[in-house]
């Protein structure tokens, strides 16, 4: 009995089961943060406002007058919007509402990423430590950071302002990341225990792999989906401690604006239910912001916990 030779498969069939399998695939890395924005519509709208918000707040001081800010104009004070060119009107000095709000922006948003960032690189490097080595390490870290969180740091931080002669920006970022980094270092402490009972850092140490690479470019890349979603999160909360301290008045130097400032106006009855475009900008700008930056990080939360499953 003759056997027929196998045929051929054609061209076409061959992409076609390309294809399935390519589709048949679990998505990974960047590919699951874009399907999961796809998906959740208000996360996508919230990410759109916040780069519109950053763009304006960076980008709009290029094409106005800071000066606007500054210049006390007695005979322009409390315009209503669209009257003489305030086109969010002006405050008790005569001072545009709109030049105040994007460089109050501008400052909000720095000081918040500055402090994120500051407390990040110092928590997680700390915590992570601290959970790798253990023993006599992680206890005097411990001790450390439990005697931080038990002070009145709000108050501590408003006396520190008080004393200081020369307070400006940066020494309210230092300022604040000296003191924020705790909750950070307490977090990815508690990761890295998890993680560093694993058996890839148990071959690591086998092999002689030195300590400090085994903690931050084996460790901490497999804590990458926690640090990004909570430097988002953290990232919102930093803009809200700048934003009370400053609405308490103990926040950035007198004359330097941000939304707390903006939002401490509010404090006088009178414009609070007479002149509300003093401070109703500002209140709903911070407003979006902080929801805009919740969404963006429980969406980003949800793709790398989809990315941990598919792994």
């Amino acid at each position: 009995m003759e056997m027929n030779p196998q045929e051929p498969v054609p061209v076409e069939e061959q992409v076609v089961g390309q294809l399935e399998e390519f589709e048949s695939k679990p998505p990974m890395g960047l590919e699951v943060i874009v399907r999961e924005f796809l998906h959740d519509k208000v996360a996508m709208f919230s990410l759109f406002i916040l780069v519109a918000i950053v763009l304006f707040a960076f980008i709009a001081p290029f094409f106005m007058d800071e000066t606007k800010a500054q210049v006390v104009n007695l005979f322009g004070r409390y315009k209503e919007p669209g009257v003489d060119g305030y086109l969010l009107g002006s405050n008790e000095g005569g001072q545009d509402i709109l030049t105040l709000l994007v460089i109050g922006t501008r400052n909000s948003l720095f000081i918040g990423f500055m402090v994120t960032i500051f407390t990040s690189v110092i928590g997680i490097a700390i915590g992570i430590m601290a959970g790798y080595y253990g023993g006599i390490v992680d206890d005097i870290v411990m001790r450390i950071i439990d005697f931080l969180m038990v002070l009145p740091i709000m108050m501590i931080i408003i006396v520190i302002v008080t004393i200081i002669p020369r307070f400006n920006m940066w020494t309210l970022i230092i300022l604040l990341s000296a003191f924020y980094w705790v909750g950070n270092a307490r977090l990815f402490r508690t990761a890295t225990l998890s993680e560093g009972s694993k058996d890839y850092v148990s071959a690591s140490k086998t092999m002689g792999t030195r300590d400090w690479k085994i903690m931050y470019m084996e460790v901490m890349p497999n804590l990458s989906s926690l640090i990004i979603t909570y430097l988002t999160l953290n990232f919102a909360g930093n803009i809200g401690v700048e934003t009370g301290l400053s609405f308490l008045g103990f926040g950035l130097p007198f004359g330097t604006p941000s939304l707390g400032t903006l939002i401490s106006t509010a404090s006088n009855p009178d414009v609070i239910q007479n002149k509300w475009w003093v401070w109703l900008p500002a209140v709903i700008l911070i407003l979006v912001l902080m929801l805009s930056i919740s969404y963006i990080g429980q969406a980003m939360q949800r793709a790398f916990d989809s990315r941990q499953r598919i792994g």
